[in-house]
């Protein structure tokens, strides 16, 4: 392989019922980084059906041009129509890195990718940097989450990576209008081989219920099992609603059966970066540090005085989250009606 005919990073842009996900979003904030280090273009690559209107989302989030491939055999994802596409675009482009948001389709995606390009894959990514010599830095938790190991891929080219969502930041309207209608937008046409499609998707049923992604939170109140028993998460929720924010918890909490398993923060949950963190009966094992260390402010109440979470909180309190949470809880309350007795 000549691994000098690669240039450049592109982006798998992942959409839902037509809406880009984040975690794409943020990706191409990283992607825009890393390409300025290097000299280098960045490219979304966006697949669908009757999404070319998107296009110009994905140029004033960091892109140089974007790669469209309108087909109605991509309007819902299913894994060998999105893998032809894909394959059939980064053999024609040749980037030398390609970047995919570890979701479920990311996750379902990306190894696909990767065997048929016949190139490494770093898998749930929580950091990525390049090199002076253009090799993609790729870091992520490894011997059980006990360490961080960063990766590279020396020989093969793309260097292929899918990055946890919430890791990232995204660029906030980068570009001037004038800037984004500059920008490239080419229709690829993918020539598929339908005789490979194998499943059929009879019905799509979506889950009834109101549903609060703690990954989009500016404030989460999150448990561990400090908290003793399940009762505790009333008084969290008490707080959380005082803060106007979302309950978030640790893979214990989860295991134990007091929180839903879409609520984990930590490696083998959601990696969160709220605007405040607040670490509620969490000793801080590495594999929760991983989920939210990069939360803005992080406030931790722990009764014993030597929680690995003291080592990463802005705000350390030593003491008994029953007794501390509920005076706390009668503070923001008091704060509220005085605030409001000031307005009147």
């Amino acid at each position: 392989m000549n691994i000098s005919e690669y240039k450049g990073i592109c982006v798998f842009i992942e959409q839902r019922d037509g809406d880009i996900q984040n975690v794409s979003l943020e990706l191409l904030g990283k992607a825009r980084e890393m390409a300025d280090k290097i000299n280098e273009k960045v490219c979304g690559v966006l697949l669908g059906h009757n999404l070319t209107d998107k296009a110009s989302q994905v140029l004033s989030s960091g892109a140089d041009k974007v790669i469209v491939v309108d087909n109605e055999h991509l309007k819902n994802y299913r894994t060998e129509p999105y893998t032809q596409a894909l394959f059939q675009i980064i053999n024609d482009k040749k980037p030398e890195i390609f970047l995919i948001g570890a979701t479920t389709i990311g996750r379902d995606l990306g190894p696909r990718i990767s065997a048929r390009l016949a190139t490494g894959l770093t898998a749930d990514c929580t950091k990525l940097d390049i090199s002076e010599n253009r090799e993609l830095l790729m870091t992520r938790p490894a011997f059980g989450g006990n360490l961080m190991a960063t990766i590279v891929c020396k020989k093969h080219r793309p260097q292929i990576s899918t990055v946890r969502p919430g890791v990232m930041t995204r660029l906030e309207a980068c570009k001037t209008q004038h800037e984004i209608q500059q920008g490239e937008i080419e229709s690829f046409i993918v020539n598929f081989d339908t005789s490979k499609f194998k499943v059929k998707i009879l019905e799509t049923i979506k889950e009834d219920k109101k549903h609060v992604d703690i990954t989009e939170a500016k404030i989460l109140v999150s448990g561990g099992r400090g908290l003793g028993k399940t009762e505790g998460f009333d008084i969290l929720k008490d707080l959380a609603q005082e803060l106007n924010g979302e309950i978030s918890g640790s893979r214990a909490t989860v295991d134990a059966g007091w929180l839903d398993q879409s609520k984990q923060v930590g490696q083998t949950g959601k990696t969160v970066r709220p605007d405040l963190y607040l670490a509620l009966g969490i000793s801080g094992a590495i594999q929760h540090l991983a989920g939210m260390e990069e939360s803005g402010f992080i406030i931790a109440i722990n009764k014993d005085k030597e929680a690995p979470i003291f080592g990463v909180a802005d705000l350390g309190i030593v003491g008994d989250i029953n007794k501390i949470v509920p005076c706390l809880v009668e503070e923001l309350k008091k704060i509220k009606i005085s605030d409001k007795n000031q307005i009147c």
